[in-house]
């Protein structure tokens, strides 16, 4: 039978990223978290920490952080039936989920709070892009992930939630320097944009779609939802925008349309493990009853 308390350990170094921090967080003295630590490392004679600044799991240390989290959830709602402590160091309760940087910076927040008040357990969030969101999932990294992947995820279920929809935008100073003569084939060629890493393809996607010119234009690379906003706001570039957030904007002329009535819309789902527990059902409720009023809805 695995030692929990020395799997609890490990999870809390690769989670604090240190043995000082996990030891902080466990209540215990460093030496006690490096002694759990090697003890199951001894055990299953396989090294589940690669010890750093900051300390990393390996893939064996990955999927038994994984299973903690898991076993966690069970045994927090055995706790709620029967009054009895988890037995997995009595620390609250951590879930992870993977979200794109839009979504963070939208309509999830809402439905994570509504999480947060209903059931008194903690989140810690991984940002990637949206493409990429259900890899966190298949690798055991966390229990739920908005996606724009539909497609299946072994041990997982699959909701359609919305769209998200963006404009392309731009300053109304930029736009008078760039498109005072609208959107061309050479207006985009000299125009910088701005794309959040090299896997956004956003920009160039409105581009075919609206106008039927496959973009190559100066590029501005800035990982940052907020960024991306402000940096369009001071005339630097255009980019495609959330229309939550460029809505508002275009109303007070702080920004234009490049094409006005030619959004580009992103599918969501969310995607979450089927372990059958409470603080999951809670999560996806919630994700669910935001997403599908604050999203577009298809069809």
């Amino acid at each position: 039978m695995l030692d929990y308390a020395a799997l609890s350990a490990v999870a809390f170094v690769v989670r604090e990223g240190s043995f000082e921090r996990a030891a902080e967080r466990l209540g215990i003295t460093p030496s006690a978290v490096s002694q759990r630590v090697r003890t199951i490392e001894e055990r299953l004679g396989s090294i589940l920490i690669v010890r750093g600044q900051p300390c990393v799991a390996t893939d064996l240390g990955r999927r038994l952080c994984a299973h903690v989290d898991q076993v966690q959830l069970l045994e927090a709602d055995l706790a709620l039936a029967t009054s009895l402590s988890t037995g997995v160091d009595d620390v609250p309760t951590t879930l992870k989920v993977a979200v794109n940087s839009d979504s963070i910076a939208t309509w999830f927040p809402q439905a994570a709070a509504n999480f947060a008040k209903a059931s008194g357990y903690l989140l810690e969030f991984i940002i990637e892009d949206e493409a990429l969101t259900a890899d966190r999932l298949r690798s055991g990294e966390v229990m739920g992930a908005v996606s724009a992947d539909p497609g299946t995820v072994q041990g997982c279920k699959t909701i359609e939630l919305g769209s998200l929809e963006y404009l392309a935008c731009c300053s109304p100073d930029f736009a008078a320097r760039y498109f005072s003569d609208g959107v061309t084939e050479e207006a985009l060629r000299r125009a910088p944009c701005l794309r959040f890493e090299r896997r956004d393809n956003l920009q160039a996607r409105w581009a075919r779609e609206a106008h039927g010119i496959e973009l190559d234009a100066p590029t501005h690379w800035v990982p940052s939802t907020s960024g991306f906003l402000n940096f369009a706001l001071q005339g630097m570039a255009w980019a495609m925008h959330p229309t939550i957030l460029a809505r508002p904007r275009i109303a007070n002329e702080e920004l234009v349309e490049l094409t006005p009535g030619m959004p580009t819309s992103v599918k969501l789902f969310w995607t979450v493990t089927r372990l059958h527990a409470t603080a999951l059902k809670t999560l996806t409720d919630a994700v669910l009853d935001v997403g599908r009023s604050r999203l577009q809805k298809d069809g």
